[in-house]
């Protein structure tokens, strides 16, 4: 089962992942609420849509930016809607 973790704490983990770009796309009820805060950042992918952005906190250490989701992506991405994702030293086994 994919699993991501960072800072020693599992983060998410789900059996159902959509992998994009090398990426697993965790659904968003898979991932930890209460290990993520909102964020203010927003990039832009061409084919994929607006990203917007969740910063990790885990035992008072925060990692800004770590989990990113596609809110309402574009219709080629149209399978990572209501799903996360993980990068800056989150690793994903």
């Amino acid at each position: 089962m994919p699993t991501a973790t960072w800072n020693g704490r599992t983060i998410a983990s789900s059996d159902d992942t959509v992998v994009v770009d090398g990426n697993h796309y965790f659904p968003a009820a898979a991932l930890d609420a209460s290990l993520v805060k909102a964020s203010d950042t927003v990039s832009v992918c061409g084919w994929k849509g607006a990203c917007s952005y969740m910063t990790l906190v885990v035992d008072g250490k925060e990692n800004k930016d770590a989990v990113w989701f596609y809110a309402e992506p574009k219709e080629a991405a149209a399978q990572i809607k209501g799903r996360v994702a993980f990068w800056k030293g989150v690793e994903v086994r």
